[in-house]
Order: C-alpha cells, then structure tokens, then sequence
C-alpha cells in the first residue's frame, strides 16, 4: 500500500512509472530482513528487527566505472561513512548499504567483500564505501550484532530496478517515524520536458521525528491523531514496562537522491541539499539528536576516471552539465519526491512489536484519509499517475 492507492497526491510533479529511485535507469534496490524473536530484550538473542537495504547506482561494474556524487548534513548526530571522499573527489564507487546504527561496519566491510569477491585480483582496487545508518535499538536488539556481510550480500543479490517493497523490510524494519512505524520509502518526479525531461528518484530510511509535528501535504496529520488514540512506542504501555529511554524525535533519517541527468559534483551536493525542504514540509527539524544525511548521485555522465589506474590511462575526460538556469526542475522534483517517500514508508509500514512488548503501529489508513478529506486533501485522483 502506498500514498496513491489511497488517492493522496503530493505535489504537483508527474511520478515515474514505479514512482521509486528504481525510475531512474540502471538503479536497483534490494533488501535483506530479519525479523526473529519476541519477549524481553536478551542481548545477543534478540528480539531481531533490522536489515540491510542496498542502492546500486547502475547496472554496469559498479565498483570501477564511478558516478558524480555529493553530500549534504542537515544534523550530523549520525553517520554515512565515505563522504570525505566523495567531497573531496567528487566521485561515488559502489553500492550503498543502510542498516542500524551498530552495523554500520559489518556493511562497510560487506559491501568491500563483495567487490573482493567480484573483482579479478591485481586490478589495484580500493574502497571507500557508502554505508549509513538510522537507529532501531527501540524494537531491535541493536547491539546483538545480528546483521552480518552474509546479509549484504542477500541485499545486493535481490537488488531490481523494478518496483521497491516499502515500510518494514531491510534497514527499515524495525525503524519509527513520528511516532508511528516507520521504514524504508520510495518515490520519483520526471522533469517537464523544458526543463530536460530528466528523472529524480529518492529512497529514504525514515526514523526520526515527533508525532506532533507530522504533516502530510501541509495537513496537520500528526495533531488529528493524537497519542491518546493511537500510543507511542517512546510511551510506555504498560506499567510493567520502563518507558524506551530516547525521548520522542530522536531518532534519524537517511535520504539517497538519484538522477539521470549529467551533474558535476557540486551539482549533486546542491541536490542533496533539497532533501531537507522535503523533511521539513513532513515536520521534521533536524533535532539535536538526529542524523539527517543526505547523498546525492548522477548517472548522466559515463565517461568519467575509472577507479582502477590500469583501466584508465586518459588524461582528460569529457563531461556534461546541466544549465544552472534550469536545474529548478531537479530540485522541485527531489523535495516533492522526498516528501512523498516518507508519506510512502509510513503507508506502507504495517505494526510491529519487537523487544520488551514496546510497540510501533502503523498509521491507520482509514483515519489518514479521514483526516486529509477533512482538510480539504482527500482522495483526488486515481492511484498511480
């Protein structure tokens, strides 16, 4: 279930045919999860809710033949490991993994496995890989170090450039998002043909934020369904069971940005920065202690300094860019695909109890409409434009 088959449009830009990151051409996502256990918390027995998702940003070897990147933070409480060099050389190599906050490094080291593993020994490769992390320690035995490189490689083996399952399922699977459950989301714009007819795909891991705030097309969503009749997971819900220690809008989000058209770097930084606009129309502040990390590549150059020196002995390259004068188009398409994302893991997320009884429950369906039909923002037109 997603925003559209509820007939809940956001923005004003045209989606792509699976209205995902995966519109742009060459992407594939995949997901790895792992859900076991229930009862108390036993550190290093579970409860299990977490996973890896995995971003590949093209079809070809994604490990050598590099795409422009860049980066943006709208609060660092977080982490997105490789970004120096991105900012330094401009430049992408590999998948991006996104997990839980404590397995940050076992899919840093996944991800440089799988290149070990697929590449032909004595090219000289190195990397530098992208791996990022929001925290699920609320549901998910966190510091049972359950994700292992095993589970990178389930994420890139079922990675398609199809249709992306959403909500609880990978990274996002044991993630909250306004107090509700939250998750993995996907959503695309195609820029108007003026502007260069270009795709701009979004995938977010979404786990940040209070339910208070939460707006859904600038409808005050998260006010009209209060604590009191739909519980919080940071509450708690019985007087058996501590209440979770972080205070509610603590947690983080994870934003990956993808185009198909010809950035440079400082491009693709200008587009991550985009991001952010969409978190705040959904209510969200970049709280002292979120990790709003935004990475941002462009597959529309192909001709750019292989990673391996013995493959390219070039001296130049030849490079294309887009006119600043209507880049508008890119960044009006990621703000409204981010929004839409978010709204998307949160549809598409379905309640989840994980360790200690603490439970995240989805936002009911039935009351969303409700709510956005009173404010003037009802269904408005068929599911999938």
């Amino acid at each position: 279930m997603r925003a559209r088959d509820l007939g809940i449009v956001i923005g004003r830009g045209r989606p792509g045919p699976n209205n995902a990151i995966t519109d742009v051409d060459g992407v594939s996502v995949g997901h790895a999860t792992i859900v076991r256990g229930d009862g108390p918390l036993v550190v290093g027995k579970g409860p299990v809710r977490t996973g890896v998702t995995a971003i590949v940003p093209h079809a070809g070897d994604v490990f050598t033949r590099p795409v422009y990147a860049g980066s943006h933070r709208l609060n660092g409480n977080g982490e997105l490991t490789g970004l120096e060099w991105i900012r330094e050389a401009g430049l992408l190599s590999g998948p991006i993994g996104i997990t839980n906050t404590h397995s940050v490094g076992i899919v840093h080291d996944g991800i440089i496995r799988s290149a070990v593993q697929t590449l032909p020994f004595g090219t000289g490769f190195w990397a530098l890989p992208v791996a990022g992390e929001t925290w699920d320690g609320l549901l998910n035995d966190i510091d049972g170090f359950h994700v292992t490189m095993d589970h990178v490689d389930e994420a890139l083996a079922a990675a398609t450039d199809g249709a992306v399952p959403e909500g609880n399922v990978g990274g996002g699977t044991g993630m909250i998002c306004h107090e509700f459950k939250g998750g993995i989301g996907t959503a695309s714009r195609v820029t108007p043909a003026e502007s260069g007819g270009w795709t701009v795909g979004v995938l977010v891991q979404a786990n940040y934020g209070r339910r208070e705030w939460l707006r859904v097309d600038g409808v005050p969503v998260g006010e009209a369904i209060p604590l009191t009749e739909i519980p919080s997971p940071y509450r708690a819900q019985d007087e058996d069971v501590p209440a979770a220690p972080p205070p509610p809008g603590s947690g983080s989000i994870i934003v990956v940005i993808a185009t198909d058209a010809p950035l440079l770097p400082h491009q693709c930084e200008r587009l991550a920065q985009r991001a952010g606009l969409g978190i705040a129309r959904m209510g969200g502040t970049g709280a002292n202690s979120s990790g709003d990390l935004f990475l941002a590549f462009a597959t529309g150059n192909d001709d750019l300094p292989r990673t391996t020196f013995a493959d390219d002995r070039r001296v130049a390259v030849d490079v294309r860019s887009v006119n600043d004068h209507v880049i508008g188009g890119l960044f009006d398409g990621a703000i409204e695909a981010t929004e839409e994302a978010i709204v998307n893991a949160l549809v598409a997320a379905e309640t989840m109890t994980g360790r200690d009884g603490i439970t995240a429950h989805a936002l009911p369906h039935d009351r969303l409409v409700e709510v956005m039909t009173a404010y003037g923002r009802g269904p408005r037109r068929t599911p999938a434009a």
